[in-house]
């Protein structure tokens, strides 16, 4: 199933308990919105919470935000009922946390089918794990319907027994494994939370390097952090007037054995680079 690319630079985390947070999620300018069920939701707000987010993606007031319901985890006692209802309100992807393998992701897509999710209703399957990396490729590929694979990092570090430092050394391994993966399938791919809302530095460093490894974008746990992710993540000014000059530098070199652009050989690979650059500027121009 192949999708027309959409900015995912900036998803940001919403607990579904939280009316006024649903409400003032229709003002805020991000690319998506994960309205959570599981981790920022407490047992007794569980079923408030499965009903607000249903009522929310039914609301169609969220314009061009991609709107995602993330569903407790296979195996907790929420878990099909909560898939059932996603499944019935039609958001733009249902993401589930902790998915292990393959074989778990085609039982998903299964219960989505048997639970009538319209076909726009896509998966988004979080890595948490130390057996989803190692299984990242199979799980990226295991079904059409899988569109990102999300990172949750913090469990990641936990899983790991690791630290969290600056710089994310001992998740390298883990976060390249994914992105390979996601790009072998095809499939897009988001990085980790930054925990310190009260880090801005910290926090778009770790945006910038999250777009250096190849990330589409970031997940968020606050509005906060919204607009220096947007900016990580979307080509800057310098790089889109230096692809434009770069593909016409191949179209007035056409027919010749060798075209270069500002003292750079320019082959089929760069030409590739310079036109996603200029789309994905023009995706999130569209959006403004």
């Amino acid at each position: 199933m192949s999708e027309q690319y959409r900015p995912r630079r900036s998803v940001l985390y919403m607990p579904a308990s939280n009316e006024r947070a649903l409400e003032k999620a229709k003002t805020l300018v991000v690319d998506g919105l994960i309205l959570d069920l599981e981790d920022a939701v407490g047992p007794d707000d569980k079923d408030a919470a499965r009903e607000n987010a249903c009522a929310a993606t039914r609301s169609g007031e969220y314009g061009h935000r991609e709107v995602t319901i993330r569903v407790n985890g296979l195996g907790t006692q929420w878990h099909d009922a909560d898939l059932e209802a996603a499944c019935a309100a039609g958001p733009d992807g249902i993401v589930v946390p902790k998915v292990g393998s393959a074989e778990e992701v085609r039982a998903l897509v299964d219960a989505m089918e048997r639970h009538g999710a319209p076909a726009r209703t896509r998966l988004w399957a979080m890595v948490e794990t130390p057996g989803a990396v190692l299984d990242a490729r199979a799980i990226a590929a295991a079904s059409d319907r899988l569109a990102v694979l999300v990172l949750g990092t913090n469990d990641l570090v936990k899983e790991l027994q690791a630290r969290f430092v600056p710089g994310r050394a001992p998740l390298l391994t883990a976060l390249s494994t994914v992105v390979l993966a996601a790009r072998d399938a095809g499939v897009a791919v988001l990085d980790g939370v930054y925990n310190d809302v009260r880090d801005l530095e910290g926090f778009e460093a770790e945006c910038r390097q999250g777009r250096d490894w190849g990330f589409d974008g970031k997940t968020l746990i606050h509005p906060g952090q919204i607009t220096p992710c947007n900016e990580a993540f979307a080509p800057s000014p310098d790089e889109v007037d230096d692809a434009r000059g770069l593909l016409e530098a191949w179209e007035a070199g056409a027919g010749r054995g060798v075209v270069t652009y500002n003292g750079r050989m320019v082959e089929n690979l760069h030409v590739d680079v310079a036109r996603r650059v200029l789309a994905t500027d023009e995706a999130i121009r569209a959006r403004s």
